[in-house]
């Protein structure tokens, strides 16, 4: 008797353990624990809520901002309405701290902050340099525009936002061939090195074909593809990344973040209005889910964050900015032809998403 209530012990610890590995794999990853060592407010989600109209919006003037590119300057570019910049996030079980430029200049005195990816980084790169902006108008800064490395200093209090432009994290590299993207290959990861945070962002350009994308090739190890799955090329990738970080990144100096997958409106049938793109929308869905779903590359993102060694903070902004249909330039962008339905206007959306990295780092 005493034998078999000893296994049923054993059965019972070893389920409860599985249980627990498995919790565990399932963990969201805007957990504010692996970020900081400190619990969430309230167990608060960020990343769940609803858009709510805000008069006190938006946290800048286009006009006063020396940092936006014309790409998303849509209000000198002829936008009409201004409705779109009076949206604030508005999380189910807490309140989001208000932005406080000033603030965060003194948090991060002396250091260096790095966006790393694409043009949804240079989006919500020009978004933050020009909230600070606003916050301290008469501070000197020195600003610089390169490929691949542009920066904003603010003088005053030695704060450097760094760009690191790099559509796919891995590297594209010369060959016999011509242009190869190599899924194993980041070399350009000894620029990011150094830094007191990390925001990273791919996904875009992994969609490219034809003339837009950027190779000829894709290497995956020895072998040589002419083309394969982007989903599974985009998982190999960023797995790279991720092992990148797990071994050259310090998480007790450096705070990682991952932009998380921005989406496109494009296509209206996806809020079940099939003959709308962004084109003329001029307010958010209602409501905090939106009707496709999440895209496949969002779980990608999770899935390899969930292997990593390090804690990385997913800022999780799909769903929220899925709901944001009327926050793109469309056909407001200054000298790109066409709709635009992919990048945000300035200000607006990418203000959010550093109001939640804002949120990530103090609360």
């Amino acid at each position: 008797m005493g034998f078999r209530c000893e296994c049923l012990l054993c059965l019972f610890l070893i389920f409860w353990f599985v249980f627990l590995q498995e919790a565990s794999a399932r963990q969201p990853y805007y957990n504010v624990t692996r970020l900081s060592g400190r619990k969430q407010v309230n167990g608060c989600n960020l990343f769940q809520g609803k858009w709510v109209f805000d008069p006190s919006y938006p946290f800048y003037d286009s006009s006063g901002c020396p940092f936006i590119d014309p790409e998303f300057d849509c209000l000198k570019y002829g936008r009409p309405d201004k409705q779109y910049l009076k949206y604030s996030w508005k999380p189910d079980a807490c309140s989001l701290p208000r932005f406080n430029g000033v603030s965060f200049l003194a948090k991060w005195k002396g250091k260096k902050i790095m966006f790393v990816g694409d043009s949804l980084s240079l989006n919500m790169w020009e978004s933050l340099a020009c909230m600070i902006h606003a916050s301290v108008p008469n501070s000197k800064t020195t600003y610089v525009r390169k490929d691949p490395l542009s920066f904003v200093v603010f003088e005053n209090y030695g704060v450097t936002l760094y760009m690191y432009r790099t559509p796919y994290l891995v590297d594209i590299v010369r060959e016999n061939v011509g242009a190869v993207l190599n899924l194993g290959s980041i070399n350009g990861g000894n620029a990011w090195k150094g830094m007191d945070v990390l925001i990273f962002n791919s996904w875009h350009w992994w969609t490219h074909k034809g003339k837009s994308q950027a190779w000829d090739y894709i290497r995956d190890g020895s072998a040589l593809y002419k083309d394969m799955n982007r989903f599974q090329a985009y998982n190999k990738g960023l797995t790279t990344w991720a092992n990148w970080v797990d071994s050259n990144v310090d998480t007790t100096k450096t705070k990682v973040f991952f932009q998380g997958v921005s989406p496109t409106h494009y296509e209206g049938r996806e809020w079940n209005q099939p003959k709308k793109s962004c084109y003329g929308e001029l307010q958010p869905l209602s409501g905090s889910t939106y009707p496709a779903g999440a895209p496949p590359a969002a779980a990608i993102v999770k899935k390899v964050l969930r292997m990593m060694k390090k804690p990385v903070y997913l800022l999780d902004i799909t769903t929220l900015s899925q709901l944001r249909k009327d926050a793109h330039p469309s056909t407001y962008s200054g000298e790109h032809s066409g709709n635009d339905c992919s990048h945000w206007c300035l200000p607006g959306l990418p203000d959010s998403w550093n109001q939640l990295l804002y949120a990530a780092l103090v609360m």
